[in-house]
């Protein structure tokens, strides 16, 4: 890029830093900020300088939140025994979305750093009765499924998974082997 101005090529160069942002993505959205939008482009820049000041980690689940507790989390509505055992906190936002999840939330982003003595008082405390694993199929996530449930075996909770396989409206040709397998296993009768 040493044709561009040294401070355009910056700009590229960082957002072709984001996920799924490829070079050309990257010059036309720096085309677009730096030229077409720059109201646009100041607020992008606020709004992030804003999120990094203001966000944190929830305390109790390892969502994003404001408070030190998340809205979740400090909603006494939302203890009805089950909690739902994520590995990245913006799936949370998926899932609340949907509106169809009414627990709480617990954010596993790696074994290695999951406190299970810390997981074990929040199930007593929230009165957990299922965990609900909500992680994308692979091999760490059975590793996780497997490792918690032995470890959590003595509190008699119920350990569901949510369904996965075909998605609606998606053709079979475009379907991993992965996830035709697992739809074929997890077939229902009609």
């Amino acid at each position: 890029m040493k044709s561009l101005p040294e401070s355009f090529a910056k700009l590229v160069e960082s957002l072709e830093k984001l996920p799924s942002i490829g070079k050309k993505s990257a010059m036309r959205l720096a085309y677009f900020l730096a030229f077409e939008d720059k109201f646009s482009a100041l607020q992008i820049a606020h709004n992030i300088e804003h999120c990094m000041q203001e966000l944190r980690i929830c305390e109790e689940c390892f969502g994003i939140s404001k408070e030190s507790v998340c809205e979740i989390c400090s909603n006494a509505m939302r203890n009805n025994g089950e909690l739902c055992i994520l590995t990245n906190p913006k799936e949370i936002f998926l899932l609340e979305e949907s509106g169809e999840f009414h627990g709480k939330y617990f954010v596993i982003t790696s074994l290695e750093s999951l406190n299970i003595k810390f997981l074990e008082n929040k199930i007593i405390r929230d009165k957990v009765r299922e965990i609900i694993f909500a992680l994308s199929p692979s091999l760490n996530s059975d590793s996780l499924m497997l490792y918690l449930e032995d470890k959590l075996s003595y509190l008699d909770l119920q350990f569901t998974k949510i369904a996965q396989g075909v998605p609606t409206g998606v053709s079979l040709e475009n379907i991993d082997q992965l996830s035709i397998i697992r739809a074929l296993q997890s077939r229902v009768k009609i």
